[in-house]
């Protein structure tokens, strides 16, 4: 919840219930913002559960499933450090793919004792639309070069017009906002010294000009978003 903006929690709520979920805590990992009221809540489901109701068993393995790079290894890691005090268990990053199986449980909580199984994301077989698979890839659940860093930093640049999201205009130095893509990422190129050499074909022969770094700014820019620096966005 550290990325999204929650102005828009109450609609949030009412579209998950709409399809069929209950019990939906809102967490940050970063700060371990209600990450406490997960095991308490997880004990509470299992225990009123006639089909799990078992006398001879003690403890609780859980598994954590969700879409690539949406913070499963974070939520695992974040549990061990409130209720064990130890560190990181489940290696994390900001791209998809970082988890590649199942891991052996790792215990999160000694009283109740309980294990989580971390494992790697998944994503419906096909997806439904084109914008979706771009929110898809803003977020990180898809690989970059799958879809194209430059193309998804055009369509970033759009929402976060589309939202009036215009700290991007400050943070590059930029006179005003634009819908300019090639503009923004040459400012961003130029702003943080981000430059290449490229050949140019010439009728004396080839040419080495100096050239801003599209491809370095499109990543930037992209970076920038998902670490929350660009603002808080909801991209539905």
């Amino acid at each position: 919840m550290d990325l999204a903006d929650l102005t828009h929690k109450a609609r949030i709520l009412t579209r998950l219930e709409q399809e069929g979920l209950k019990n939906i805590l809102f967490t940050n990992c970063v700060k371990d913002e209600n990450v406490k009221k997960v095991i308490p809540l997880i004990t509470d489901l299992v225990s009123s559960s006639q089909r799990y109701q078992r006398a001879e068993n003690v403890e609780y393995c859980i598994m954590v499933i969700g879409v690539p790079n949406v913070g499963k290894s974070s939520l695992i890691n974040s549990m061990r450090r409130l209720h064990l005090r130890k560190g990181k268990a489940s290696p994390v990053g900001g791209e998809p793919g970082i988890t590649k199986a199942v891991l052996t449980r790792i215990q999160v909580s000694e009283r109740p004792l309980m294990y989580l199984l971390d494992t790697p994301g998944v994503l419906a077989p096909r997806i439904e639309s084109v914008e979706t698979g771009m929110k898809l890839a803003l977020c990180g659940a898809i690989r970059d070069h799958l879809v194209g860093e430059d193309i998804m930093a055009d369509y970033l640049l759009y929402t976060l017009n589309k939202q009036q999201q215009f700290s991007y205009v400050e943070r590059y130095g930029l006179g005003e906002p634009s819908d300019d893509i090639e503009s923004v990422l040459k400012r961003v190129a130029l702003n943080l010294g981000k430059k290449h050499k490229v050949k140019v074909l010439t009728g004396t022969g080839d040419v080495n000009v100096i050239a801003p770094d599209y491809p370095a700014a499109a990543y930037e820019l992209l970076r920038t978003f998902r670490k929350g620096e660009l603002g808080q966005v909801l991209l539905d």
